[in-house]
């Protein structure tokens, strides 16, 4: 059976909730109705579907969030060294007093509260769009539960260079909150845009982001997730590749009892590239899922995978990365590597590298390893006076550094390697 002809499983043990679709203009009525159809279709996912095994999406599906403490947090001081254009949510609400005016970054802003009651051509053709298209052959339903029933977010259109980064800041104020937002983006031809995200969010977060890359240009997301250790997440990334286009997009995560990041990535023109990264540092109540799938549907595109992850007192963390080439899909280059490193015995790290190839002039590897921190090395440090915790940081930060060097902008990559430094002096008290 070919790709094209695959189906996903349907299942029937699941019953979906009751869910009450915000109001709004009839496109986003429309494309609500669509997705709450989908989500229904397939139900809320389980632990024993395939792509969640490694997961227990129980406390992200359940009706109410579980309670998670809030944290004295330094998230906002994180991309100070940036001008940008600060959007600040307050446990999922879009707080406009607190935001920089709209205009500032040099692109078409609106909030979705605002573009889902208007009649904006370019939102409503895209709206909900790469999330449907997404869903085969995988099922994703709590993407499909997110543009039925999110009402914040933003809707983002670049013509050309963004003036400034657009910080998205997330903060979490409420022990209970329940968030659900989402984001949609369109770089038109030749456009330029930053995307940067950080903050804990809320109890329980739900975040999807949409993205259309059209030829020649280029999108760039770094993001770090909250401090708040507590909170549980779900987030997707849906992107969409023109001819010659380049996505890059990176996560730090060094808190969380619960998160999993999907990044959903087709490619449909020729000589585009894409980048996803992440650099994930758990301790103890910790579960860090990253879970990939990148389509090829062009000539002559490149695929990056690049994932670290650092574990210690019990931390779990999760890696499923696809590169599916297709047919036409000739002269690819797919590169994914995922790589554990556990600072005890007590630690896990789980992968499922996949390759799934139908062109015969392509160039695709994987690789996924798991070990503890090079004895040599960390006696060669500490012979030379380095204290044994300093040493053990050090070589901590150089097992990551693969990941940070994906970011391209050094401002933001030396934000995020400083970020490390205070999480890893933190846990030495």
């Amino acid at each position: 059976m070919m790709y094209a002809d695959r189906k996903p499983i349907k299942k029937t043990a699941y019953v979906m909730p009751d869910v009450a679709l915000p109001t709004g203009g009839k496109w986003i009525t429309e494309a609500r109705k669509s997705a709450l159809a989908s989500a229904s279709e397939y139900g809320m996912p389980q632990k024993r579907d395939e792509y969640w095994k490694y997961t227990d999406p129980t406390t992200l599906t359940s009706d109410t969030p579980t309670p998670a403490a809030i944290f004295d947090a330094d998230e906002i001081s994180l991309f100070d060294n940036v001008d940008r254009v600060k959007l600040f949510f307050v446990d999922g609400i879009f707080n406009a007093d607190m935001s920089d005016a709209l205009d500032l970054a040099g692109v078409e802003i609106e909030t979705l509260e605002t573009a889902g009651s208007a009649d904006i051509l370019w939102v409503s053709s895209l709206y909900g769009t790469l999330e449907r298209n997404a869903q085969r052959p995988v099922p994703r339903p709590l993407a499909a539960l997110n543009t039925a029933t999110a009402t914040q977010g933003t809707v983002i259109r670049a013509t050309g260079k963004g003036a400034k980064p657009i910080s998205l800041i997330y903060l979490h104020e409420d022990e209970n909150s329940d968030a659900t937002i989402h984001h949609t983006i369109k770089l038109e031809k030749g456009a330029d845009l930053t995307i940067l995200e950080n903050g804990p969010a809320a109890a329980r977060f739900n975040k999807v982001m949409e993205v259309e890359v059209a030829d020649n240009a280029s999108f760039h997301h770094v993001r770090a997730q909250g401090r708040d250790h507590e909170r549980r997440a779900v987030t997707h990334i849906f992107a969409r590749l023109g001819t010659a286009s380049s996505f890059k997009s990176f996560t730090l995560t060094v808190n969380g009892v619960l998160t999993r990041n999907e990044a959903i990535i087709e490619f449909t023109g020729d000589n585009a590239h894409a980048t996803v990264a992440g650099a994930c540092a758990g301790d103890g109540d910790f579960h860090h899922d990253d879970t990939v799938f990148i389509t090829h549907d062009g000539v002559n595109c490149e695929s990056r995978q690049v994932y670290k992850k650092v574990l210690r007192n019990g931390a779990v963390g999760v890696f499923q990365g696809k590169i599916l080439v297709k047919p036409d899909a000739q002269k690819t280059d797919g590169y994914q590597i995922s790589q554990g490193l556990l600072l005890d015995d007590n630690s896990t790290f789980q992968a499922k590298p996949e390759l799934e190839i139908y062109a015969d002039d392509v160039a695709c590897s994987h690789g996924s390893t798991v070990g503890a921190l090079d004895d040599t090395a960390l006696f060669y440090l500490t012979s030379r006076g380095i204290p044994h915790k300093e040493a053990q940081d050090m070589l901590t930060l150089a097992f990551l550094g693969e990941a940070i060097d994906e970011i391209e902008d050094d401002t933001l990559a030396d934000d995020i390697r400083a970020r490390l430094e205070r999480w890893m002096a933190r846990r030495h008290g």
